[in-house]
């Protein structure tokens, strides 16, 4: 097998971008996701066009080729050149530099003591009193729960879908959800899974570290973990995606200022990554079969009765996630009502109409919460599920919206 020279033939991370505008130009905003770099990168729209072709398979020539089909214009070689240097040194290109300090970064992730609440004092309060105040702010918001009892009071709660969007924002729609789990019967372990938005090379990520947050520390559930350590080893090789990931950090300070009055919990943090399409693939399917498996096993061996948080958005419409224009007010009233015969599915705990209803619509609009929520309904054993509140959140100049829920399962 040849290998082809990194510098002639450049891939891009897995980054995320978002389209920006300042006065009438238009531009993209490029970052790491993963946080493995910190730095930021804002190109004009022709420069953005050479790194979509950054795919290892394009060589710096023949995407010279395309550029001069595509503006009509020559790319002057030492540019793009120092475009390509410009990326590495912000570890913004698959190669040696960007593998290293992944390696550094894991290292030291691994020799950490917890894994650190990486979003405190920009997402949410820093401080444990003007947290558990923000987070009271959410319950009594005019967007937020009812005060009147849950019609589920006393009942054992076995899972919830809560939103990953920022709390500052959607912080009343997570309320929805904790408020059930405040005045059920509650476990004292808690398997939480997230999103992983940056993506995976499999399709579960393991991590055994405690959670820090300015409430205090969360402990594993080593019970759980050390079970799933022998039996999924290769679900810890991507443990680093825990660090910078947001999905699980954000349900913690909930849960914790809903269990204040009761004994301390341990959760089972993992992170998905899989979509609704991979599953006609027998192989991926097989995969979660035995991750589901080892699961439920490690959670009876250890005498474990768990609530299952999935940490999941929904729809994803709009230039900043690839549509060709903005979201419309009738499109986001489509969105809204797909997604609403979508949770009913949910609502039913029917993972594989879930899958289904995604896949007739070519996932058009993107569900990046579809693993989450899928393994929760493959895990719990619920009679009843239901949509407690539903929003969503616009994320640039254009309009390009996230839409969410929360939902209870008893």
């Amino acid at each position: 097998m040849t290998h082809k020279d990194p510098k002639q033939y450049p891939v891009l991370r897995n980054l995320q971008y978002s389209p920006i505008k300042q006065g009438e130009d238009q531009f993209i905003v490029l970052w790491d996701p993963t946080g493995l770099s910190q730095e930021k990168l804002v190109l004009p729209m022709n420069y953005f066009f050479i790194v979509q072709h950054f795919d290892g398979d394009h060589s710096l020539p023949e995407i010279g080729a395309l550029y001069l089909k595509r503006f009509g214009e020559f790319l002057v070689p030492n540019k793009v050149e120092q475009l390509v240097t410009d990326l590495d040194d912000k570890l913004f290109l698959e190669g040696p530099r960007t593998e290293t300090s992944r390696r550094l970064a894991l290292d030291t992730y691994r020799h950490a003591q917890y894994r650190a609440a990486t979003f405190a004092g920009k997402s949410y309060e820093s401080e444990g009193p003007k947290l558990h105040a923000q987070l009271q702010s959410f319950f009594k918001s005019k967007e937020g729960p009812e005060a009147k009892a849950s019609e589920n009071q006393g009942k054992p709660i076995k899972g919830l879908v809560a939103p990953t969007y920022d709390l500052k924002q959607a912080g009343p729609i997570y309320a929805w959800a904790y408020k059930e789990l405040e005045e059920a019967e509650q476990p004292d372990t808690f398997v939480v899974i997230g999103t992983a938005h940056s993506g995976l090379g499999q399709l579960f990520a393991l991590t055994d570290k405690s959670f820090d947050t300015p409430l205090g520390v969360i402990e594993v559930d080593r019970d759980v973990t050390e079970h799933l350590k022998k039996l999924l080893p290769a679900c810890w090789d991507e443990e680093l995606a825990h660090l910078h990931e947001h999905a699980i950090e954000f349900q913690l300070p909930f849960l914790q200022h809903v269990r204040t009055a009761k004994k301390a919990f341990r959760i089972v943090p993992i992170l998905s990554s899989f979509s609704a399409d991979s599953l006609r693939d027998p192989r991926v399917r097989a995969d979660i079969e035995i991750f589901v498996g080892a699961l439920r096993e490690g959670l009876a061996v250890a005498q474990k009765p768990y609530c299952v948080v999935a940490g999941a958005e929904l729809a994803h419409v709009g230039m900043r996630y690839g549509d060709a224009a903005p979201p419309t007010d009738f499109s986001f009233h489509r969105c809204m009502q797909q997604d609403m015969a979508m949770l009913k599915h949910v609502e039913n705990r029917d993972p594989e109409e879930f899958a289904k209803f995604i896949q007739q619509e070519g996932d058009q609009r993107r569900i990046s919460g579809f693993s989450p929520i899928y393994t929760l309904l493959r895990l719990i054993d619920a009679e009843k599920g239901q949509v407690l509140r539903y929003d969503r959140g616009i994320t640039d100049q254009y309009n390009s919206t996230v839409t969410y829920a929360s939902m209870a399962f008893f």
